[in-house]
C-alpha cells in the first residue's frame, strides 16, 4: 500500500501523518487556513481535501482498498483479479474486482469499493443525523449501477466513509471474509488484522488528501497548528 503515497507521508509512525489522521477524526484544528490549489478556501479543520475534486488521496485510497481486498481473498484460497476485462455494466464501466472461482452459491463475487467523505457538503445533512448515511447512499447507487450483473454474480458494494462508518454490504462481506480468514489461518486475530489494514488504507488516503490542499512548494510545518 505504501507505494501509492509520497514516501514522506507513508510511514504509519510518521508524526505528521499520525497527527493529521487523529486530528481529522477528532475534528481538531490542524492547519492554518489557506487556499487549496483548486481555488477553495481550507479552514483550520483541514477537511476540504477529503472531498476536493483534485484530491491527492482519492486514487491512492481506492487502489489500497482494492489491494487489501484482493490479498485477503487470496489468503482464503479465492484468487481474484482487479478491473476484469470483458465484464462491464451498461455504461461500459467495470467493477473493481472479481473472484476467479465461485464465492457463494456457485457464483463468483464481484465488488466495487468507494470511500465517500462523511463531511462533504452534499452528505453533511444526512450524516449529521445518522452515522453511515453517506456509505448507505453510495451502496444503493452502486447496486443500481451494477443491476445488470447481479443475476450471475454475487455483488458486494464495499462503501466506507472517510470518518469510519461502513455500509451494510461492506460489513456483511467483511464478516464472511473475516470468518474464512480465521478458518484458513487458524488465527482468531486474522479478521481483526484485516479490519486494521482497511482502516489504515482509509486514514492514509485521508492524510494524502489533506496534504494535497497545500500550495505548491509549501511545507506542512508552515501551515500546521
Amino acid at each position: 500500500m505504501d507505494n501509492f503515497l509520497p514516501p514522506k507521508y507513508c510511514d504509519v509512525g510518521n508524526n505528521n501523518s499520525f497527527r493529521l489522521a487523529v486530528g481529522l477524526r477528532l475534528g481538531a484544528e490542524i492547519v492554518v487556513p489557506h487556499c487549496c490549489p483548486c481555488g477553495s478556501q481550507v479552514d483550520s479543520l483541514g477537511s476540504h481535501g477529503l472531498s476536493c475534486r483534485r484530491s491527492a488521496g482519492r486514487l491512492s485510497r481506492h487502489a489500497s482498498l482494492n489491494d487489501v481486498i484482493r490479498r485477503a481473498l487470496a489468503s482464503v484460497g479465492v484468487p481474484a483479479t482487479l478491473e476484469p476485462p470483458g465484464l462491464a455494466r451498461d455504461d461500459g464501466k467495470r467493477p473493481d474486482g472479481i473472484t476467479l472461482i465461485p464465492w457463494q452459491m456457485g457464483r463468483p463475487l464481484i465488488w466495487d469499493a468507494t470511500c465517500v467523505d462523511t463531511l462533504a457538503p452534499s452528505h453533511l445533512a444526512s450524516t449529521s443525523r445518522k452515522a453511515g448515511e453517506a456509505a448507505a447512499a453510495a451502496e444503493a447507487l452502486k447496486r443500481r449501477k451494477y443491476a445488470c450483473l447481479l443475476q450471475n454474480h454475487i455483488f458486494a458494494a464495499f462503501a466506507v466513509e472517510t470518518l469510519g462508518p461502513w455500509s451494510g454490504d461492506a460489513l456483511n462481506f467483511f464478516r464472511v471474509l473475516k470468518r474464512r480468514l480465521r478458518e484458513t489461518s487458524g488465527d482468531p486475530r486474522a479478521g481483526s488484522f484485516l479490519g486494521q489494514r482497511i482502516g489504515i488504507a482509509i486514514q492514509r488516503g485521508n492524510v494524502a488528501s489533506l496534504m494535497g490542499t497545500l500550495p505548491q512548494g509549501t511545507d506542512l510545518g508552515d501551515l500546521s497548528h
